[in-house]
Parts: C-alpha cells; sequence; structure tokens
C-alpha cells in the first residue's frame, strides 16, 4: 500500500461531504475534470494526481475547519470525487 493509499484510509470527513462526493463519481470525467482542478496542461498519472489532490484536500479541510470564508465547499466537493475517482483507479491498476 503506497504512503498516499494509506492517507485516504485515514481520512475523515463530515458525511454530508462524502456523500455529496459519491454522487459525483458519475459524472467525473478524468482528463476534463482532473486537468481543470489540479490547474495543469496535462493529465497526471494517478500516482501524481493523488500526491497533489491529498495536499489540496487537505488545504481545504483546514481551511472548513477553520471556519474561513474563503472556504469553497463546491471545490472541496469536486477535489473529493476527484481523490475517489483516482484512488480506484490506482486499486484497479494494482489488482
Amino acid at each position: 500500500m503506497t504512503p498516499s493509499m494509506k492517507t485516504l484510509k485515514n481520512l475523515h470527513r463530515p458525511r454530508l461531504l462524502i456523500r455529496a462526493a459519491r454522487f459525483g463519481l458519475v459524472d467525473y470525467n478524468r482528463d476534463r475534470d482532473l486537468r481543470r482542478l489540479m490547474r495543469l496542461p496535462t493529465t497526471p498519472s494517478p500516482a501524481k494526481a493523488l500526491d497533489g489532490l491529498i495536499a489540496t484536500e487537505a488545504e481545504l479541510e483546514n481551511t472548513r475547519a477553520a471556519g474561513s470564508a474563503g472556504y469553497s465547499i463546491a471545490r472541496h466537493v469536486e477535489i473529493l470525487i476527484a481523490l475517489m475517482a483516482e484512488s480506484r483507479l490506482m486499486n484497479a491498476g494494482s489488482a
């Protein structure tokens, strides 16, 4: 198990955020969404994507927990959708 996968396994977020992200998995398009979320010109490998998404999600979680006015729940859900999709892709590749 990679360090990224261990981090995801220990991730605990509010149930409503997770439920919203699960609903969004149906419409996730890796090429379109991942490049936009990570602000990259090309789609990264699943391992690199997970590392970047974990860091971005941690920042969003800190902002949410602090009650900052700059927090975007929509962006947080989008990042969680990408995290779920990319972790599934990693798990499928290692099976």
